[in-house]
Formats: C-alpha cells, structure tokens, sequence
C-alpha cells in the first residue's frame, strides 16, 4: 500500500481518526492515526530510544499527543518482543528499556490514555487475516521471512495468546541436524535463542547466506539477494544453496500447517519481495502437508510495512483480541 500523505498533526481535531497505531522496531516508532478500517490515515516517526524507559515514554506521549492532544483516542502497539498475557511483562532483545515492564498497565498511567499491546508477529499475521492476503481464511498463520524467522497464527480473527506470550514462534526451537548435502555438510546453526538447530538460523535471510557459504566454501561470500539473483539466473551453486533453504522451511512449516489446520500463509519481510521465491516454497510446501490442494497456500502479504500499524490499530479498535 502507499505511504500515507498526510503527516500525523494534522489530524489533531478533524476527528478523522479513530484510533492510534504504533509500530515499535529497535531502531524507530512509527505512529499513526487510522480510521474505523483500520487503515492508516497519517503517520510520523522518530528514533526509538530503546535504552531509556523516561525517554520511551516521552517519545510516545510526543507522536500521540501531536495527533491526539485531548487524549481520547486509544494507543494500540506493536511491539518487537513477547508479552505475557497473564501478567503483562514484556521481553524483547533490542529493546531493553521494555523487558520486565507492563506496557499496557504502565503506559496507560503514564501517557493518560488507554494503552493495548501485541507482539508484532501476531499484528502482522491479524492485519493480513482481516484486510490482506489472508481474507476469506477461518485459520491464518503469518510468516515473517526476513533476518529473522517469526511467525502468528490468528484463528477466527482472533489472536491465538499462547504461554508466556509464545505461540506461532516456529522460528525456534532446535528441529534441524546436521545434513549432508551434495557430499559437504550443513549443520545445525546456533541461534540468537541460545538453542542450536533453530529454523531461525537456517532459514531467515541469514540462514539463506550460511547455507550458501557452508555448500560453497571455496566461493565468495554473497548476501542472499545475489544467490536468489544467481538461482534466477540457472547458477548450479545457487540452485543447491536455493534447494537446501526450500527444504529448511518447507518441512517445519508444513508440520505448522498439519498441527493448525491453518489454510493460508500470508508472508512478509525481505524475502517475501521475492515471489518466484516463495512460488517455489510454496510447491515444496504443499508436496508436504495432508491437505491435497492445487491452490497456493503461500501468499507475498498484501500491506506491506504498514502491516504492523493495521494490526496494531485493529486491536485498538477492540478487533483481534478477547
């Protein structure tokens, strides 16, 4: 979708907006003010500054304020990292300032105004269920395939909250082993998460560039942008690195599929700008799962960065959570 014209203090008093959307990433929140769908009407960002609780605080109220000064409006976020739907802690890795604190409780006394909060995963994976790829979908798995591996599963337009704030977290936990592939081993990456064998590791962007160095050792590094380059270009080397990763994904993910029921995947993040990329996940994808069906299963999301503002502002709205 196009970026929104409108920048965000001009919707102070128009009474156009019906909710206010955050987006909070390690390096920026992006804020914007949406309309009844959901839809982004205005937006301004600033850096995040991750470090400092006072300062995280201030950065809020700042973008909030400027499109909301009477402080009617809801502040809904998504939020890099987890939340714990029993006790409101949050936990994310690059925004430290967060971790331990309850975003909902402390920020609504803090900013004034009401406050909810998700994980971004799981506003992703809401916003393509009700306004993306996956519409018209009972059971929505949301994949991230980028530098990481993420994923949320929405169910009924609905996000599933699992245990300590974890659930459509496909990304982790140690699944792979060591493989040997046309004679050269493959193995287990050690992931971010402490654990070996993560999806995560092999199947993100990253993973995509470790596969490659390790079936190629002798050859030049290269980002995954130049082996999906070189797999179009029918590189033999890139096909192996290309086959290896479709296989890395397609075996986890189809188990997702089988365990959930899930009937569509809405996928974003870098790699998801690739679709004769995901057009062959999706083929190795289906050759897996018990669902016989010649419909694609795997589809690029449909909006694009704004995705986690459409979540965020949908859950604002009283939309994707009990």
């Amino acid at each position: 979708m196009s970026d929104p014209l409108l920048p965000l203090h001009t919707l102070a008093g128009t009474g156009r907006a019906r909710v206010l959307a955050a987006d909070i990433g390690g390096s920026f929140i992006k804020l914007a003010g949406a309309g009844e769908d959901a839809m982004p009407l205005a937006r301004a960002s600033l850096p995040n500054p991750a470090q400092s609780w006072p300062d995280f605080v201030e950065t809020l109220r700042s973008l909030a304020d400027a499109a909301d000064p009477a402080r009617r409006l809801t502040l809904a976020l998504s939020v890099a990292g987890t939340i714990d739907p029993d006790t409101g802690a949050s936990l994310a890795a690059n925004i430290s300032c967060i971790t331990g604190r309850s975003l909902k409780g402390e920020l609504t006394s803090a900013l004034g105004r009401r406050v909810e909060a998700a994980n971004d995963a799981d506003c992703f994976a809401l916003a393509e269920a009700l306004r993306g790829a996956g519409r018209g979908h009972r059971t929505v798995f949301g994949v991230i395939l980028g530098t990481g591996v993420g994923g949320g599963l929405i169910w009924n337009g609905h996000i599933l909250e699992g245990a300590g704030g974890v659930s459509g977290e496909w990304g982790h936990g140690p699944v792979l082993k060591d493989r040997i592939v046309a004679g050269r081993i493959v193995p287990a990456f050690a992931c971010g998460c402490g654990q070996v064998g993560c999806v995560d590791a092999s199947g993100s962007a990253r993973g995509m560039e470790r596969i490659d160095a390790a079936l190629h050792p002798a050859g030049t590094a290269r980002d995954s942008r130049a082996i999906v380059d070189a797999w179009r270009a029918g590189e033999a080397e890139a096909d192996l690195t290309i086959d290896t990763w479709l296989d890395t994904l397609a075996g986890p993910l189809s188990l997702v599929l089988n365990a959930t029921g899930a009937s569509v995947v809405p996928v974003g993040g870098g790699l998801s700008n690739a679709p004769d990329l995901l057009a062959a996940l999706d083929a190795r994808l289906r050759a897996g799962i018990l669902r016989r069906t010649e419909a694609p299963v795997i589809k690029p999301a449909e909006l694009g960065p704004e995705a986690g503002l459409v979540g965020a502002a949908l859950l604002g709205l009283g939309v994707g959570k009990d």
